[in-house]
């Protein structure tokens, strides 16, 4: 068990796949086995406990760990064999959700960090990393800096980004139209 009462700050994989006009995203929110910038790894079943005590809706979105700047909800929080797996919606109905949301579609605010509490974990020595066994999950924050320089997000999908493909294949076909 740990002796510090809370670790804020510690930064996870979040690899969003799209956030839509409605401001809904999802992706991973940890990465199981990957040692952050702090010497932290989260192992496999680390949120399971918390998870079962604080479902999805009742873990904080928050903008920079500011717990008076929440953000959006959480709509599903799973482990899986890769990590945690979230799905969240920005209250664009908000100024900062809607201001975090055309923020993450330009890609300056590309990154999350979970606020926790570790519960149980051990010190590897040898690799002088910390291994978190049982975390408490209060809290996943939107940020521009996280502390896992891979906890950022991969791809944003705009309300455009039909138009623009279909706007790019007719101009890959009147290329290729002048070439034959």
């Amino acid at each position: 068990m740990s002796e510090k009462a809370t670790d804020f700050g510690y930064s996870l994989e979040f690899d969003v796949k799209a956030v839509t006009a409605e401001g809904e995203f999802e992706g991973y929110a940890s990465v199981f086995n990957v040692e952050d910038l702090g010497r932290d790894i989260v192992l496999p079943g680390a949120f399971t406990k918390s998870l079962q005590r604080r479902p999805a809706g009742k873990v904080k979105m928050l903008r920079g760990h500011d717990p008076g700047d929440p953000i959006g909800i959480w709509t599903e929080l799973v482990e899986d064999s890769k990590g945690l797996r979230a799905k969240g919606r920005l209250i664009l109905e908000t100024v900062r959700g809607r201001e975090t949301h055309v923020l993450m579609k330009a890609g300056a605010l590309d990154g999350l960090s979970i606020g926790y509490r570790s519960l149980k974990d051990r010190f590897d020595r040898g690799k002088g990393t910390r291994l978190l066994e049982e975390i408490d999950l209060p809290e996943i924050s939107v940020l521009a800096f996280p502390m896992n320089p891979r906890a950022t997000v991969s791809r944003v999908k705009s309300e455009h980004a039909a138009e623009h493909a279909r706007a790019l294949v007719a101009e890959i076909n009147r290329i290729k139209e002048r070439i034959r």
